[in-house]
């Protein structure tokens, strides 16, 4: 079965190969508060649209004391295509395996015109220093989605 953590939870340490080499432990904030987007799949429209949308907002951000992380399944050549022609600013993190996927409670079964399969169902956690889950949003609508975490984050860390 898999957990699906809620604020207040100690967010699951794991750690991923990153965009921009190298890897990154999400809910083990190393000095900083973590924001981690999981999202289904790049260069599909909705994932872009989030994507650009956390890159525009990273400076804003980092300023709190706060990284961005982005989450698929998709493998490291596929993101580095994907940062590289979108001119993406975040980091992406390349869970193949869906561990964190599964421990983070994304990885859930969807229906699409009556067929069953199981995806990333976008969703975004707000992690604090201490390694605390402060916000989480599930099913997340990605129009101005990426500004309301970063108010929720602004009002968090206050």
């Amino acid at each position: 079965m898999t957990t699906r953590p809620e604020k207040g939870d100690n967010a699951p340490n794991v750690t991923l190969p990153v965009t921009g080499g190298g890897e990154v432990t999400l809910g083990a904030p190393a000095g900083k508060a973590q924001v981690v987007f999981f999202y289904p799949r790049d260069n599909t429209p909705g994932c872009t649209t989030e994507s650009i949308a956390f890159s525009t907002l990273r400076s804003e951000f980092e300023a709190l004391g706060v990284a961005v992380i982005g989450v698929s399944k998709d493998s490291m050549k596929s993101h580095d295509k994907f940062v590289e022609k979108k001119e993406l600013t975040v980091p992406l993190a390349s869970d193949e395996e869906t561990d964190a996927c599964e421990q983070y409670g994304v990885w859930v079964e969807k229906n699409m015109y009556g067929k069953k399969y199981m995806g990333i169902e976008r969703s975004t956690f707000l992690i604090g220093h201490d390694g605390k889950i402060l916000e989480v949003w599930r099913k997340v609508k990605v129009k101005a989605h990426a500004e309301a975490v970063l108010d929720a984050t602004r009002a968090a860390l206050a």
